[in-house]
């Protein structure tokens, strides 16, 4: 297991990446449309910023 920390933005730009890489799947990927949504699922949900 691998554990990585990402600031508030990056963490939104992994989600957003597998959102896109995700749509580029029709019904012939059925596996790697499984997979995506599971690593979608292990990630948080975006983390609102502290200001300043």
């Amino acid at each position: 297991m691998y554990t990585i920390e990402l600031e508030a933005e990056e963490l939104q730009m992994v989600r957003s990446a597998l959102g896109c890489y995700l749509q580029a799947f029709g019904h012939n990927e059925a596996d790697l449309v499984k997979a995506t949504r599971a690593l979608l699922a292990k990630l948080p949900e975006q983390i609102e910023t502290k200001a300043g």
